[in-house]
């Protein structure tokens, strides 16, 4: 069998599609080895994978990440990592590597070696209808620590095809794009390289600390993600907007404290971290920041979202699930307990938008999810 390589960059929404798909091809029987950040060592070996973390440990995300920001990040990272990441994949001598749609050292190194390279696109798949949001841009062209790192990137190595500014959109001859069809925009404009494999969900470790036993229907559900701070006063809001509407209102602060809410409705649930899928599995509907990976695991289990997008290619997430019918969106501006409980009341009373969720739900699971992801690598092995 093969030895595959994934690169990637430090970001839930980035490595947990990839980890179903990771898990399926050792059960096929390939080799995989994993080159990300070291917080996501115990998750990438359960998988299957044998771990190789980046040195200098965990690398944190700019602030603010703006397009600007990111892209600068992103190219001063891959001359920090290269030289390491080269070594360990000359010793490994993989015959395919898959690297993040936003990670520049994981196409280098692809190009360096001549080892024949996959995307993957856990974001939505880019181009002109659907522009990148890391695109040129006037910020970018009077970016002086941009412009430096980018030249001597490509001075040191063999770039290949890598976009010279849109970071966020490397592209390969097979790019992996973990949605449906249906959700993503004008997916008939794409060519044959882009392969719409749906939401690569798969089992994850049970949460023994979890009360899901303790939840009462109907269970509401919000979470802001694990990108942005999320703000306490907008995560109360939610508590006090959703709590007279639910059995049990579950909230997934991320990285505020749970104890910064303050005194809460007894039927809130404060936590860090959640078991996003098994409370989606019970969730009659879900407040978000439109992280796509949250999205496709909402739409996956057809529960209707109330987005509220806080940045990146979130705005573009909120409008899509609005167009198509799948929930409502909610300008971070207009975030008030009237305007959040008015939105999830429509979203529990009226049958259009859970009909509509049910719709995309056996859409994203009709796309394939790992096992078509692994066919198509499988398939660009051969």
């Amino acid at each position: 069998m093969s030895t595959i390589a994934f690169l990637n960059i430090g970001m839930h929404g980035r490595v947990n599609p990839t980890l179903p798909v990771v898990a399926e091809l050792v059960r096929r029987g390939h080799s995989v080895t994993y080159h990300t950040s070291p917080a996501f060592s115990a998750e990438i070996a359960a998988a299957g994978a044998k771990v190789h973390p980046y040195p200098g440990g965990d690398l944190p995300l700019p602030d603010p990440p703006t397009p600007p920001t990111l892209i600068t990040g992103l190219t001063r990272t891959a001359l920090s990592l290269l030289p390491t990441v080269l070594a360990e994949l000359r010793d490994i001598r993989p015959d395919l590597i898959v690297h993040d749609s936003a990670c520049p050292w994981g196409s280098v190194a692809a190009s360096q070696l001549g080892v024949p390279a996959a995307s993957s696109f856990t974001t939505f798949a880019y181009n002109r209808r659907t522009p990148s949001p890391t695109r040129a841009s006037w910020e970018l062209l009077t970016t002086p620590a941009f412009l430096r790192a980018r030249l001597e990137l490509s001075r040191r190595y063999r770039t290949g095809k890598l976009p010279f500014f849109d970071l966020g959109n490397i592209r390969q001859p097979l790019n992996l794009v973990f949605t449906s069809p249906e959700f993503q925009l004008g997916a008939a404009d794409f060519d044959d390289s882009y392969r719409f494999v749906g939401p690569s969900i798969g089992a994850r470790p049970a949460d023994p600390s979890f009360p899901a036993d303790q939840l009462k229907d109907p269970v509401l559900y919000a979470s802001l993600g694990t990108v942005f701070a999320a703000d306490p006063q907008v995560l109360r809001t939610f508590a006090a907007a959703l709590a007279p509407l639910g059995g049990t209102v579950v909230i997934s602060t991320g990285a505020t404290d749970p104890a910064a809410l303050g005194p809460l409705p007894g039927n809130v649930l404060a936590l860090h971290s959640t078991p996003q899928p098994q409370v989606l599995a019970r969730a009659a509907m879900f407040v978000t920041h439109g992280g796509m990976n949250s999205a496709n695991e909402a739409l996956y289990a057809g529960v209707p979202m109330l987005v509220v997008p806080q940045g990146a290619d979130q705005p573009l997430v909120a409008s899509r699930v609005a167009a198509l019918g799948a929930g409502l969106a909610l300008d971070p501006a207009d975030v008030s307990v009237d305007a959040v409980r008015a939105r999830a009341q429509r979203l529990l009373d009226e049958p259009v938008f859970r009909a509509a969720a049910a719709g995309l739900r056996q859409a994203q699971r009709q796309a394939g999810g790992a096992r078509r992801a692994a066919d198509e690598l499988e398939r660009r092995l051969s």
